[in-house]
C-alpha cells in the first residue's frame, strides 16, 4: 500500500475483548483503498497477539508498537505522522464502523474542498454490543463550530480529516487528554469547514470503567477549561445561551449522578433542546 487514499489510525490498549470486531469492521468496508495503522500502546493482555494475527492476513495493516505507554494523543500524533494518505480516519479498538462509513465520508470530503473534518451520527452500545441509544450530529459548519461551547461537534472516533489541516494546526495536544479532540476541533475550526454524514455509520461502545462519577467530573472540568481557552486565545465568542449552559453544567456536575446527567444530556441533544 504505497499510496492509499485513506489512512485509518487506531490506538489500542488492552482491547483483547473487542479489538478483533473493531478491525473486522474496517476490513469489511465497501471502500477498499486504505491502510490501517494500529498503535499498540504497551498492552499487557492478548491484544498484541491478536493484532499480529490480523497483520499476517491483510497487508493493509501496519502495527506500531510503542516502547512506553504514550496514551491516546501522543499515539495518534505518532501514527498520523507515519500515515501515507492525505485523508486520516479515526477508529478506536472497542468501537464498530458500519460498512459504508469510509466510502460516504470520503465522497463528502471530495465534494467540498473546504471541508477539513467529517464525522457521522452514532449508535451507542453497551459492553455486550446492545444498542442503548442514538446520537445525531448537525451537518452545518457554522453551527458545528459554535456548538463547541455546549458539546463536541463530532463523535471523535468516527471522524475523517485532512492531514494537511491537522499538521497545520499542530496535531493533538497531549497535555489536554482526555479533551484532546475538542481542543483539536477548536483549532481546526479556524482553518477549514466541518460537516457530518447524516447517517448512523458508527457504533460507540460505552464501557462501565469509563463512566465513573469522578472520572466524568475531571473530564467536564477540563472541557470548561478548553472552552475558556477558545475564547481567550482563539477568538471564539459564546452566545448568552452558551454561557448559561456552561454555568448550569458546572453546578449540576456536583449535584447530579453522572449516569443520570448522561441520559439527560442525550435526551436534550436528541430533541434539539440544547
Amino acid at each position: 500500500m504505497s499510496n492509499p487514499k485513506i489512512s485509518v489510525v487506531m490506538p489500542v490498549y488492552n482491547c483483547e475483548e473487542y479489538v478483533g470486531e473493531a478491525i473486522e469492521s474496517i476490513l469489511n468496508q465497501t471502500f477498499k483503498d486504505f491502510e490501517l495503522l494500529i498503535v499498540n500502546d504497551c498492552s499487557t493482555d492478548s491484544t498484541p497477539e491478536i493484532l499480529a494475527e490480523f497483520a499476517k492476513k491483510d497487508q493493509r495493516i501496519r502495527i506500531i508498537n510503542n516502547k512506553e505507554n504514550l496514551r491516546i494523543a501522543k499515539s495518534l500524533n505518532k501514527a498520523i505522522k507515519e500515515a501515507k494518505a492525505d485523508m486520516v480516519a479515526r477508529m478506536d479498538g472497542d468501537d464498530i464502523s458500519m460498512p459504508e462509513r469510509l466510502e460516504k465520508q470520503y465522497v463528502l470530503m471530495n465534494e467540498n474542498k473546504k471541508l477539513g473534518v467529517v464525522g457521522t451520527n452514532m449508535i451507542t452500545i453497551d459492553e455486550d454490543g446492545k444498542e442503548i441509544g442514538k446520537r445525531g450530529y448537525n451537518t452545518d459548519s457554522k453551527f458545528l463550530k459554535q456548538s463547541i461551547f455546549r458539546y463536541s461537534p463530532f463523535a471523535h472516533p468516527s471522524t475523517m480529516y485532512k492531514k494537511e489541516y491537522f499538521e497545520k494546526v499542530g496535531g493533538y495536544n497531549h497535555f489536554l487528554v482526555p479533551t484532546e479532540d475538542l481542543d483539536l476541533w477548536i483549532r481546526l475550526g479556524k482553518v477549514c469547514d466541518f460537516s457530518n454524514v447524516d447517517e448512523y455509520l458508527f457504533k460507540y461502545r460505552v464501557l462501565e470503567s469509563s463512566a465513573s462519577h469522578s472520572r466524568l467530573i475531571r473530564l467536564e472540568l477540563k472541557v470548561i477549561f478548553v472552552r475558556m481557552y477558545a475564547i481567550v486565545y482563539h477568538g471564539y465568542t459564546p452566545t448568552f445561551k452558551d454561557v448559561l449552559y456552561n454555568i448550569v453544567e458546572f453546578f449540576t456536575m456536583f449535584l447530579m449522578p453522572s449516569k443520570f446527567r448522561f441520559k439527560l444530556f442525550n435526551f436534550l441533544r436528541s430533541n434539539n433542546l440544547v
